[in-house]
């Protein structure tokens, strides 16, 4: 089933989660750029990014949202779900990619029609109102899971659309803030913290550690594709690959990389200084890009796409 997450992914069933790490070293070559610069209608940092069935999406500071139409990139929402122009800070879509949720400051969650324009408001879930760093859906329009992660451990769920009364949260680790969440399937997926620690789930509620021992940095992206398909980045151009037995690490640079986005051994990592690095047939090169900014996420689709702050905004 194909689904409109930050990049396509393969619904497949996991395997071992025992977790083990193996030093490894990339030399990433610098080439020729292909991103160019597109426009943008703000100057706010933009920090989330994602394709849907109409258009590619983005969220930034201040509430907005803004889309990529054939016009160019547009502001379709100012002030975010509850109207106070909180800050959003993450991301996604439900399978069909008809609904994009938004999630960011102040315990703001919005769900948001990309065909109609209509937002329902689904902030502050049993009064949480935390910071909320990153969200991950599954299911169809009207009918989704929901999670999200935040920045004082704990992961916030729903199993009917958000609706309220019917939220419930879990502490998977120690109470370290959590970067980013991702699922492959309808209730399996990762979560990273800031303390450098994985925990998966096939339940939706259920969170086990997997690792990575001795990592040595902070975790920022993250890719789930499937139980034994797991890749990390985070701090000193670090990238870790999970394959359901064994962790490999690889040191591309020293810039930390804010999201990565892979599928088939093709795709990016992005992060500090508008560095970014691509990944074909498994091995990395870095890509000159025409910025300096800070990137923060990447989506990967029929245009590429890297945002950022700065309210950049680059495509390929």
């Amino acid at each position: 089933m194909t689904r409109f997450t930050r990049r396509t992914t393969l619904k497949v069933a996991g395997a071992s989660l025992a977790a083990a790490t193996l030093p490894a070293t990339a030399a990433a070559e610098e080439e020729e750029s292909t991103w160019t610069v597109a426009e943008s209608p703000i100057d706010s940092t933009v920090h989330d990014v994602i394709h849907t069935a109409t258009n590619a999406h983005a969220v930034a500071s201040g509430g907005l949202v803004i889309e990529r139409t054939d016009a160019g990139w547009e502001v379709v929402l100012q002030g975010g779900p509850t109207g106070n122009g909180n800050d959003l800070y993450g991301v996604d879509t439900t399978d069909d990619g008809g609904r994009l949720w938004i999630v960011g400051a102040s315990g703001a969650i919005g769900e948001y029609d990309v065909t109609t324009g209509n937002l329902v408001d689904r902030s502050a879930p049993n009064d949480f109102t935390a910071n909320f760093n990153d969200v991950a859906v599954t299911g169809p329009a009207g009918d989704a899971d929901v999670y999200v992660a935040d920045d004082s451990g704990s992961i916030h769920y729903s199993f009917e659309n958000g609706e309220e009364g019917t939220w419930d949260y879990e502490v998977p680790g120690s109470g370290s803030g959590f970067n980013a969440v991702e699922f492959y399937d309808d209730r399996a997926g990762h979560v990273i913290d800031t303390n450098g620690k994985v925990f998966a789930t096939d339940d939706g509620t259920t969170w086990n550690p997997i690792g990575i021992e001795d990592a040595g940095v902070t975790f920022y992206g993250l890719d789930s594709d499937a139980a034994d398909d797991v890749v990390v980045s985070g701090g000193n151009a670090s990238v870790f690959e999970y394959d359901g037995s064994r962790w490999v690490p690889e040191s591309l640079g020293d810039a930390d990389l804010l999201d990565v986005e892979i599928e088939d051994g093709d795709g990016y990592a992005v992060g500090g200084g508008g560095v970014i690095f691509e990944q074909t047939d498994g091995e990395w090169s870095q890509v000159q890009t025409p910025t300096g900014e800070n990137l923060k996420a990447v989506a990967t689709g029929e245009t590429d796409i890297a945002v950022g702050a700065g309210a950049e905004v680059l495509e390929k």
